[in-house]
């Protein structure tokens, strides 16, 4: 990662570290560079007015301020092709597989001209082949996505390993991808228990107008040792809540 870049990626990692700051030895670790680097990177955000406040106390930490009016988000090149190469190699059938192809589209539009440009020259030389189509149709995808988002309760009509289909109400916990499949983690009403549901057996799935109390994450059970929430960083060390 270039000087220019890194500058960037630094606003944007302190912007998301809010008020209570990051240390210097954490941002010198995420960038692979020397806490002597970090600091004159930081002086030069200053310089270019952005309000960086270093913080007291050991590690020699840095806040944005948030009183600040705050710049809008910038991408580098190389993150908005990251980002494009993620969404491309979602199966079909992924959850919010078209919410992420409309952000990847956003992401792209909203670059200046010439990170732009960049952004198309390096992706042109990143290629990703298609996988072949699986999953449940749009209509279930998106069902699930809404019941999981405003914790509604979700009727479903499941096919089991031996072709017979269940009707049930179920109260959605997890989305959770392994084993190159999608699976939907809910206290089930017909069981009074977890049960895992595969994504691509679900036949049909409806909203209902009742509302759940979501059940904590760790109800599921033990998640396996490099399940990770999908909004944790690379250098959290945290797994599930």
């Amino acid at each position: 990662m270039n000087r220019t870049d890194r500058l960037y990626a630094l606003a944007e990692e302190l912007r998301r570290a809010g008020p209570a700051g990051t240390t210097s030895t954490r941002l010198a670790r995420l960038f692979e560079v020397s806490a002597r680097t970090v600091k004159r990177d930081v002086s030069a955000l200053q310089q270019a007015g952005l309000p960086v406040t270093a913080q007291a106390g050991l590690g020699g930490g840095y806040v944005l301020e948030a009183s600040m009016g705050l710049p809008p988000v910038n991408f580098t090149p190389a993150q908005a092709v990251a980002l494009a190469l993620a969404v491309r190699a979602l199966p079909p059938g992924s959850p919010f597989g078209t919410d992420a192809d409309a952000a990847r589209a956003k992401v792209l539009d909203a670059l200046p001209p010439d990170a732009r440009r960049r952004a198309d020259a390096l992706a042109a030389r990143v290629w990703s082949r298609a996988v072949p189509a699986q999953g449940p149709g749009p209509e279930v995808l998106r069902a699930v996505e809404e019941s999981l988002d405003r914790s509604w309760v979700l009727a479903i009509e499941y096919e089991a390993s031996d072709a017979r289909v269940t009707r049930r109400r179920i109260e959605p916990i997890v989305l959770a991808r392994t084993g190159g499949l999608w699976y939907l983690i809910a206290w089930c009403r017909l069981r009074a228990d977890v049960r895992w549901f595969r994504l691509d057996r679900v036949v049909r799935a409806d909203l209902t107008p009742e509302h759940y109390e979501p059940r904590p994450v760790a109800s599921v059970g033990e998640p396996p040792a490099d399940a990770r929430p999908v909004s944790a960083r690379p250098s959290d060390p945290a797994a599930w809540p």
